[in-house]
């Protein structure tokens, strides 16, 4: 939802730029700027949902590939444990 609201004003500045005159590539950088800055005022509330949303997805996926990492060197122990008693 917070890409699609930074689309949508970046549209709606860059039509109103476009009604008032501006044309071309001056009025896309125009609109990116302006749209930039107005969404970093209006949207902060849904960055900061996305950011948290995002930060604990990447917690959950550490989490899961630690959990990995301490089976396999468990088992990777008793192997090596195992290969050391039979010898």
């Amino acid at each position: 939802m917070y890409s699609i609201s930074r689309i949508a004003l970046f549209v709606a500045v860059f039509g109103i730029l476009t009604l008032i005159g501006a044309r071309g590539i001056v009025a896309v950088a125009i609109a990116l700027v302006i749209s930039g800055l107005a969404s970093y005022v209006l949207l902060s509330r849904q960055r900061d949902a996305v950011s948290t949303a995002i930060s604990a997805r990447s917690a959950k996926i550490k989490e899961r590939m630690e959990q990995a990492a301490s089976a396999e060197d468990a088992a990777d122990d008793e192997a090596r444990r195992l290969e050391q008693s039979g010898q």
